[in-house]
């Protein structure tokens, strides 16, 4: 159950359950669009006239558009299709990492409407919101179709305000205290919003709309690259905290004697799982400083360990391995606080999935307190399913689909 704030609440008004059954129906079209009248007065159970008035309404304010007409059932009229209308109408998805910074257009939907562009992260921030205008305005110039660009989406790897401005904490950028948003929203003259890496992922699986993604309201999301993202949905919500700091499991240690960590700590659980530390694993030596590798090292990346350990590298299977047991006992911290009915698992990584669950699967049932905890669901998200882009895209298009907010 939940309490109501007396010092923050929402007072219901004569319109509150209109607003409610709108919301419900522009989601109802969403999932099942085409879908005519009729299907979404049943799916609601409500009679064809509310959902007719609710239909109008969606029309009148251009989130959904009439297309084409199915066979008639009977003796009555021909059903009208119902779509969300993303016709020309853009989204930008930008995902900053540290070593390279990807962008992707798609429509309201979600759907990609090109390939996905990336160039090597600056670290210099002046210097990247320069480069990133230029690129989104480049891409938005060879669309063919391009429309009306609604917004930007920015992923981040870092700590974000509660105002969504400004990045707190980067730690593998070495930001702190960084506005983004403000600066990249005047030089694009278009809405910026930004979010935690993590937390967009865990955004993306909730707005996914594809038959194959389960709906669940109690999820997180762990994405492994070259830091470490979490993402916790509680009740259909992202868990956010206080400063919207809540989930930084990858700063949770696993050893407090550890190895060092990007945000100056040791052991934190991201010094042990993340890109970088598992190719130091694997090189028997401190990768952090890359001034100091060779072209060799530099050049070399996760997917080329993997491809080593498939062959038989007993060094590279030893590195993937310990990762993977690493990985595992994070898992289970995670499972142990929050008990989500489901885990999402993104990144470079994952590509060795077939060679590295069972070292994950034995530590969950070595550091969890029950069979049903062990057994939790874990699903592999592809590094193609680009989830921090489309994390991204729907920072933009998702409050539209929102539930509205109520006592």
């Amino acid at each position: 159950m939940r309490k109501i704030n007396p010092d923050n609440f929402t007072i219901a008004t004569r319109g509150t359950s209109r607003e409610i059954n709108r919301q419900i129906a522009l989601n109802l079209i969403r999932t099942h669009q085409p879908i005519s009248r009729a299907d979404l007065a049943r799916l609601m159970n409500v009679r064809r006239g509310l959902a007719s008035l609710l239909v109008g309404e969606l029309l009148s304010e251009n989130l959904i558009f009439e297309g084409a007409t199915g066979e008639a059932v009977g003796p009555g009229r021909k059903p009208t299709f119902l779509y969300i209308d993303s016709r020309e109408r853009s989204v930008v998805g930008v995902d900053i990492r540290a070593t390279r910074t990807f962008i992707m257009v798609t429509d309201l939907m979600g759907r990609q409407l090109s390939g996905v562009s990336s160039f090597p992260t600056e670290r210099d921030f002046n210097k990247l919101i320069v480069e990133l205008g230029r690129r989104i305005r480049q891409v938005l110039d060879d669309q063919t179709a391009p429309g009306v660009c609604e917004g930007v989406g920015v992923s981040v790897p870092g700590m974000v305000d509660v105002g969504g401005s400004t990045i707190v904490h980067a730690p593998t950028l070495g930001w702190r205290n960084v506005n983004l948003r403000d600066p990249l929203a005047a030089a694009l003259g278009v809405p910026v919003h930004i979010e935690n890496s993590g937390k967009a992922c865990a955004l993306a699986q909730v707005w996914a709309t594809r038959g194959d993604i389960k709906a669940s309201s109690d999820l997180v999301f762990v994405t492994v690259s070259d830091g470490v993202g979490v993402g916790i949905v509680i009740g259909g919500e992202l868990l956010r905290g206080r400063h919207n700091i809540a989930g930084e499991f990858g700063h949770v240690p696993l050893n407090v004697d550890g190895p060092r960590c990007s945000c100056g700590a040791t052991g934190c659980w991201e010094a042990y799982i993340s890109n970088l530390a598992t190719l130091s694993r694997y090189f028997g030596r401190d990768l952090t400083n890359q001034k100091l590798q060779n072209s060799e090292v530099l050049d070399f990346t996760v997917e080329d360990l993997i491809v080593r350990a498939r062959a038989g590298d007993g060094k590279a299977l030893a590195a993937v391995h310990a990762t993977a047991r690493y990985l595992g006992l994070g898992l289970a911290s995670i499972i142990t606080t929050i008990d989500p009915a489901r885990i999402y698992v993104g990144g470079e990584i994952t590509t060795a999935w077939d060679l590295i669950e069972p070292t994950i699967r034995t530590a969950l049932r070595e550091r969890t307190l029950t069979g049903f905890a062990a057994a939790t669901e874990i699903r592999v998200v592809p590094a193609e399913d680009y989830p921090r882009l489309r994390g991204a895209v729907a920072l933009v298009a998702a409050p539209a689909f929102a539930a509205p907010m109520v006592a």
